[in-house]
């Protein structure tokens, strides 16, 4: 069972074990020689440590400022810098550099409020860079929340381009505090301020981030659970990644005992609607297709305000199931009790049941051939926006005059 006690830090860079620390220590560093009788030889002439040296050490990103004189500190309190590292001492080390620490980090503005956590917009004194700041509050009887653990427990081991980096955690008392990299606007957000009008092409460029995303977690049996426009987070340059993972969850074997108590109504598939707790990757896919489509039309598909209303929405569209092409929906309590009219499919549809395609067999769809081959080779850790046939257009109704018309950052 994953566990916080005071002081842990998770780094992004760091692979991390199920304690939240190294899985291993560090290698010998270069000048160490090997015997051929395999006998580890060390040689004896005291180097200077470099930037480079405690870079590679502790897996430090290539923008952190190290506190002054800690370098020159560290050349005289560890002579056998080039012996492997403890977890201790990594632990040591990077809190002495300032991870884990809330004074490393400033408060600026307040970004949003909910029933367990506060965000702020903060900046870290380690990187000079913007950082978001997710301050959960801690019960004396309860501890921290299942949603704070699980967020944290998935992130550390979810490193990818199109998912929201986790930098650091802080544990207090009466708080935990989440240091993720800060991102300028979520996409709901972005529509708003494009008045619901964006071009197809920038629409096409955000689907295609958020199936990568996607394809990454349900490679690794991650379901996040909760898509909405709202939990997915656009910077400066239009890279879009997925954030707010404290409704995921990793699926490793099957199982029936996952909550029907996911996903947000409007984007919550029909089968989890009407109590279903068996689902699949699916249920981000149902998502997926939703959020398609609010972004392409400029309003939601399935705006419900109860779940029977949002039931009801669903069927008028696709046609109100039956056994033939739903098998046992018929003799579901939920699905009999709300007594829903037969509606017939709409003409656009040819199908009443709505098939769903994996995030990896969408992201080879001809409808992405625009963006050009290199984006199914790219490096888990690149953007797409390294690639020339990748960028952002104006969208039409984007209220923002220094957006350029394309290759241009959006300037949030």
């Amino acid at each position: 069972m994953w566990a916080l006690t005071r002081g842990d830090i998770v780094h992004e860079n760091l692979k991390m074990g199920s304690d939240g620390e190294s899985d291993q220590a560090s290698g010998t560093s270069s000048d160490e020689v090997q015997s051929p009788t395999g006998v580890c030889l060390r040689n004896r002439i005291h180097r200077r440590i470099s930037m480079e040296d405690l870079n590679k050490r502790l897996s430090l990103p290539a923008d952190i400022r190290i506190p002054d004189g800690y370098l020159e500190k560290l050349q005289l309190t560890s002579p056998q810098f080039d012996q492997p590292l403890s977890r201790r001492s990594r632990r040591a080390s990077l809190s002495e550099i300032g991870f884990g620490k809330l004074e490393t980090y400033i408060k600026l503005d307040k970004l949003g409020e909910g029933t367990y956590a506060t965000v702020f917009k903060g900046r870290s004194k380690l990187t000079d860079n913007l950082v978001a700041l997710k301050e959960i509050r801690l019960e004396h009887e309860e501890g921290a929340p299942c949603t704070a653990i699980r967020e944290v427990s998935l992130l550390k081991d979810l490193k990818h381009a199109n998912i929201v980096t986790l930098h650091d955690i802080i544990h207090t008392d009466k708080s935990l505090t989440l240091v993720f990299e800060y991102l300028d606007k979520d996409l709901k957000q972005y529509m708003d301020d494009c008045g619901n009008i964006m071009s197809m092409h920038n629409v096409k460029v955000f689907l295609y981030q958020i199936l990568r995303g996607l394809s990454y977690c349900h490679k690794r049996k991650v379901l996040h659970r909760d898509l909405k426009p709202q939990n997915l987070l656009i910077n400066e340059k239009g890279e879009l990644k997925l954030a707010d993972f404290g409704l995921a969850r990793a699926k490793s074997v099957p199982t029936k005992t996952y909550s029907n108590e996911v996903v947000t109504l409007w984007y919550r598939p029909p089968d989890v609607l009407l109590g279903s707790s068996e689902y699949s990757t699916q249920i981000d896919m149902w998502g997926v297709g939703c959020i398609f489509y609010e972004m392409a039309a400029g309003r939601p598909l399935f705006p419900g305000s109860t779940v029977e209303d949002e039931l009801h929405l669903i069927f008028r569209l696709l046609g109100t199931p039956t056994d033939d092409n739903w098998p046992g929906i018929c003799s579901i309590e939920e699905f009999k009790s709300y007594k829903f009219p037969k509606y017939k499919p709409q003409p656009l549809i040819n199908h009443p049941q709505l098939k769903l395609i994996s995030a990896e067999e969408a992201m080879k769809h001809s409808h992405f051939r625009q963006l050009g081959v290199k984006v199914h080779t790219l490096p888990e850790s690149v953007s797409i926006f390294t690639l020339k046939e990748v960028q952002l257009q104006r969208d039409p109704g984007y209220r923002n005059s220094s957006y350029t018309e394309s290759g241009g950052k959006l300037s949030l």
